[in-house]
């Protein structure tokens, strides 16, 4: 349960994204694409802290840890992409 309210969390991190280069500059194709990219990045970084945390603290190994960090990372990613290159 706890890895499906992260992964909705980060998409709906992504939509702020595009929230925010939206009201910056104007909706154009240039500043999408520079949200997403945003979002890919700082997304890795929250992703890779959700693993380490798993890994540090509540005492999975990365074996256990690397298919959930995938997931994690993968999935938001992916609808962002192509969410950014079918329709913004």
């Amino acid at each position: 349960m706890r890895t499906a309210i992260i992964i909705l969390g980060g998409i709906l991190f992504w939509a702020a994204c595009l929230g925010i280069a939206k009201l910056v500059s104007s909706f154009s194709t240039s500043s999408m694409t520079t949200a997403t990219i945003a979002f890919v990045a700082i997304w890795f970084v929250a992703a890779a802290s959700n693993m380490w945390i798993g890994v540090s603290k509540a005492g999975y190994s990365f074996q256990e840890e690397l298919p959930i960090f995938l997931l994690v990372f993968v999935l938001p990613t992916a609808v962002a992409v192509v969410v950014k290159l079918k329709f913004l």
